[in-house]
């Protein structure tokens, strides 16, 4: 349910938010929240938002196969993590790693009711999860629009259920803290100071209009790391919803080249060195005109540095497309231009 990972420059653990029963223990929270980073909002507003939305925000239970193994009461086999309704025919929307391997599974909403999961449909590269209860007239949250820019410093409010079923339902407020995180994921991710804990894994973390900003999924712990949670995107949720609802998984593209990433780009530093082609595999890439050891700067108009920068860059790109891409070829140094047409990845 958890895995980790050593960041450069400085080691913390990043763990997925998903929840099995714990015990919880009193500790510091480390730093609290700044009464000054929410004055500027007035004292009904979250209260409001909170009202609005927490009806459609649900509890994902079920029986997790690995805990079976060190428990004796089967039932203490649980696993669980949030979600929130996105379409009021039963559609709802979570994190790929709350309900991978559950058995079981179901969905509590705020007023006690209680539904059997009865279709799943799961995206492991974004860690984005469709699930589908017999219900109707559901109350839904909507995801934000594209042409509204999520903003650095903007007041945010995550929900869901953080250590215990007991405490479903659950918000906390912070800010915006970055925007276009990498990671060491394959796409980016939105990063709050909004307490996130585990449990709170597919929860959603929504902006002061109540929309959906982005799917609560990941957070750093560690002895020296305060509040450092990370988000899905809505743009990218949007994405993988629409593909599964359509087609039951996400049709993605590839241009066919192995890629390595330059050492500054590693790290996160400024760079404009783009990425190395380490070896050319699909016969489009060939025919193209790529080599390896070229330099790929930019990938269907976008600036690339990073691999995950080619991955945003072909969001929504279906296989068959032709696209353009930019490399400074390596046998003259020149910057050219060439169109490849996309394979399935």
């Amino acid at each position: 349910m958890k895995k980790t990972r050593s960041w450069p420059l400085f080691t913390m653990i990043i763990t997925l938010v998903m929840a099995v029963a714990v015990t919880v223990v009193p500790h510091s929270v480390g730093a609290v929240q700044s009464s000054t980073a929410l004055a500027k909002v007035s004292s009904n507003v979250i209260p409001n938002l909170v009202k609005q939305v927490n009806p459609a925000v649900v509890t994902i239970i079920g029986q997790d196969p690995l805990l079976l193994e060190e428990v004796e009461d089967p039932r203490d086999a649980l696993g669980f993590g949030s979600g929130f309704a996105i379409r009021s025919d039963g559609w709802i929307v979570t994190n790929a790693h709350v309900v991978n391997g559950l058995k079981d599974v179901k969905v509590i909403f705020q007023d006690g009711k209680k539904y059997d999961v009865v279709k799943s449909l799961v995206d492991v590269e974004t860690d984005i999860a469709l699930i589908k209860i017999n219900a109707k007239n559901l109350k839904t949250l909507k995801l934000a629009s594209n042409d509204k820019k999520v903003e650095l410093g903007e007041t945010v409010v995550a929900f869901g259920v953080p250590l215990q079923v007991k405490l479903r339902n659950s918000v906390s407020a912070g800010v915006v803290s970055g925007l276009d995180r990498n990671i060491d994921e394959p796409y980016r991710y939105l990063q709050t100071d909004a307490a996130i804990n585990p449990g709170n894994s597919g929860g959603p973390l929504v902006n002061l209009r109540g929309e959906v900003i982005g799917v609560n999924t990941l957070k750093a712990f560690g002895e020296d790391v305060d509040t450092l949670g990370f988000a899905v995107p809505a743009d990218t949720v949007r994405w993988v919803v629409s593909e599964m609802l359509q087609h039951s998984k996400v049709r993605r593209a590839s241009i066919g080249i192995m890629l390595e990433e330059s050492w500054a780009a590693s790290y996160g530093l400024p760079t404009k060195e783009g990425l190395t082609i380490t070896e050319v595999k699909s016969a489009n890439a060939k025919k193209a005109g790529l080599s390896k050891g070229d330099k790929l700067l930019t990938v269907n108009g976008h600036a690339v540095q990073t691999i995950v920068d080619v991955n945003e860059a072909l969001k929504g790109v279906l296989p068959g497309k032709t696209i353009k891409v930019k490399v400074k070829q390596r046998s003259n140094g020149k910057v050219v231009e060439k169109k490849v047409t996309l394979g399935k990845k």
